[in-house]
């Protein structure tokens, strides 16, 4: 768009932010489907890796189609820049990678997706970074471990699965002082619904599999930041290490963004109305939801959030048996370990999305063997709580608490 255009709202910016029509003037969005690009001379292809011209050079590098996905979401966002990335777990690396060096030293909300936990705990000690965890909901901890100079600080909010909620400008001001860069993981609540640059993150990641495509179609990832940042530090990681999102891959993003504020909008009610039914099933022993007023940070949760959210947790008496018979017996909800789709999916995080931190870690961050994980999706809300009811009753999980 350009410097004249309106300012228009995210639901119009995810519909027309990032268009670069071909010269045959299409409606949706062209796919350059090409791994390469070819220069009108030598004279050309040399000052195009001079930097001294503008051109694609080399899909790894830049493409028209990633491109338009890049500006979009940055536009939906308020970002100056965007780098998509292959998966949401290559956004989350290529960030934490690209800014930190042997020496360095992190500090991470305990409550991140064991993969990310994986990265923190595991992958970047080996390159001699020092990692610090720290209870995110704890400000306390958090001054505590910002006390000393730091690198990056890294946390997801709300966390999953538990839906933690960190308190962002508090821990930005925090991490500024140490001289970190604040990297936020903004998954759960997508860019609709939270805008951590506003409460002064740095940079903002996100697992474009889930809402953005949101229909269980393509992986994909993006960080996004100041333009000095992209440019400056993270794209001479993603140029020569490749963890690039495809041209088919973003121009199926870009058919998600369309939709997002519709289906995003839509599965918070469903999810709020899915809480509290679940809230008053007497063999259900808590349901975790930002939006009810019982969710332990539901005030800071609502003063940084929009809406509660898609996901919800609930935990069930009786642990892992009890939570297996329940998902065993759902017909219309789906085992997975995917969420942000819009079909209702279920999984059990102690066994799958957070099986590898271990019992002791999980343990931690409350993640209960009676523990599950709701994504709503766009069914209509009465089938799925009459799901829902189905299987505590067929689990006996109702049954017995009455």
């Amino acid at each position: 768009m350009s410097n004249d255009t309106p300012r228009y709202r995210p639901a119009t910016l995810a519909i027309h932010g990032g268009t670069t029509r071909s010269q045959h003037g299409e409606t949706a969005e062209a796919l350059f489907l090409t791994s390469g690009f070819v220069y009108d001379d030598a004279a050309q292809a040399e000052a195009t890796f001079l930097g001294t011209e503008t051109h694609y050079q080399y899909s790894r590098f830049g493409n028209p189609t990633v491109a338009m996905f890049e500006e979009r979401l940055a536009a939906i966002e308020g970002a100056e820049a965007c780098r998509a990335t292959a998966t949401g777990m290559a956004a989350v690396a290529a960030a934490m990678l690209a800014h930190l060096k042997a020496g360095d030293r992190v500090v991470a909300s305990r409550a991140l997706f064991g993969s990310c936990h994986w990265i923190v705990s595991t992958l970047l000690p080996k390159f001699g970074v020092e990692t610090v965890f720290v209870d995110g909901r704890d400000l306390a901890a958090w001054e505590q471990a910002l006390s000393k100079p730091t690198h990056a600080v890294l946390l997801e909010s709300p966390s999953n699965p538990c839906l933690e909620v960190v308190d962002l400008r508090a821990v930005c001001d925090l991490a500024h002082k140490a001289g970190a860069t604040v990297m936020v993981d903004n998954v759960f609540a997508t860019p609709l619904l939270q805008r951590p640059l506003e409460f002064g993150a740095d940079v903002v990641i996100y697992s474009a599999t889930k809402h953005i495509d949101g229909q269980g179609r393509c992986l994909g990832g993006a960080v996004l930041s100041s333009k000095a940042w992209i440019e400056g530090t993270l794209q001479p990681f993603i140029r020569n290490t490749g963890p690039a999102m495809s041209p088919f891959n973003a121009w199926v993003m870009l058919k998600g963004l369309e939709t997002l504020s519709l289906r995003v909008n839509a599965m918070c009610a469903s999810a709020a109305t899915v809480a509290d039914f679940l809230a008053a099933q007497r063999g259900v022993a808590r349901v975790l939801y930002p939006a009810r007023a019982d969710h332990p940070q539901h005030e800071l949760a609502m003063r940084q959030m929009t809406q509660g959210g898609t996901i919800v947790a609930f935990e069930l008496a009786g642990g892992k048996p009890a939570a297996f018979r329940v998902l065993d017996a759902l017909r219309l909800i789906r085992v997975s370990n995917n969420l942000g789709d819009s079909k209702s999916l279920v999984t059990h995080p102690a066994t799958t999305t957070h099986m590898r931190i271990g019992a002791a870690e999980r343990a931690l961050l409350g993640i209960t063997d009676g523990l599950v994980r709701l994504s709503v999706g766009l069914e209509d809300v009465v089938d799925l709580t009459e799901d829902l009811g189905r299987a505590l009753i067929a689990a006996e999980i109702v049954r017995a608490a009455e």
